[in-house]
């Protein structure tokens, strides 16, 4: 019997690159989507769900998962500063990048099989030992989902041996991480999927190639 993963936010970018990657390994698929997503609804023997982040009416997802992935995520105001951010503008990004994603996170770990893995897409950006300063509200909002994250791995998922991952795609070429990005949407998916299949217990803030980065 093949192995079940869910991957939150598959209409594009990693997400896609993702939903690819699993179901060319063998894995049964279900990808979701806020809104129709033409690309995710072409892959053959995909399931697809409706899913937001920030709008817990929507967390009811059916399904007994071995993985997920909760890939949502926005960069943020345009301005990104600490100076000019407003309440909505601090709002949107903390619940879109840090709280909704954890809320779903340990909505859906009863879901989670003995074992298995709950993963986050966080960034290296979101590493305070790294950070250089600037995109203030991206940065901030990656930190807390790690702290989130790192809780949800203490708290919720250790007494059932779940694996929980903080991970790092590296800089991809999607329309967040623009054309100029270092690495392909196929290599970040096939070495996040790597890291995703050799998951272990406990909790690790990692990078696509599996490389452990500062908290």
């Amino acid at each position: 019997m093949s192995k079940h993963i869910l991957i939150v936010g598959a209409s594009r970018g990693i997400g896609l690159g993702l939903a690819q990657e699993f179901k060319a390994r063998g894995w049964e698929v279900t990808g979701t989507e806020r809104s129709k997503s033409e690309e995710l609804h072409a892959l053959d023997g995909v399931s697809v769900a409706t899913l937001d982040v920030t709008d817990s009416a929507t967390f009811d997802v059916e399904g007994e998962f071995d993985a997920v992935i909760v890939n949502a995520g926005i960069t943020g105001a345009e301005h990104q500063s600490s100076e000019k951010a407003t309440a909505d503008e601090v709002a949107k990004v903390m619940m879109t990048n840090a709280f909704g994603p954890a809320h779903l996170g340990k909505t859906l770990l009863p879901q989670i099989k003995d074992g298995g893995s709950l993963s986050f897409m966080s960034s290296l950006m979101g590493s305070i030992e790294d950070s250089s300063g600037g995109y203030e509200l991206y940065r901030t909002s990656k930190t807390a989902q790690n702290m989130l994250a790192k809780g949800i791995a203490e708290q919720d998922a250790a007494e059932r041996d779940i694996a929980v991952l903080s991970l790092h795609p590296g800089w991809v070429q999607t329309d967040m991480g623009g054309p100029n990005a270092k690495i392909t949407v196929e290599e970040s998916a096939k070495g996040l999927a790597d890291v995703v299949e050799n998951a272990k217990a406990g909790y690790a803030y990692v990078d696509y190639t599996g490389k452990a980065l500062p908290f």
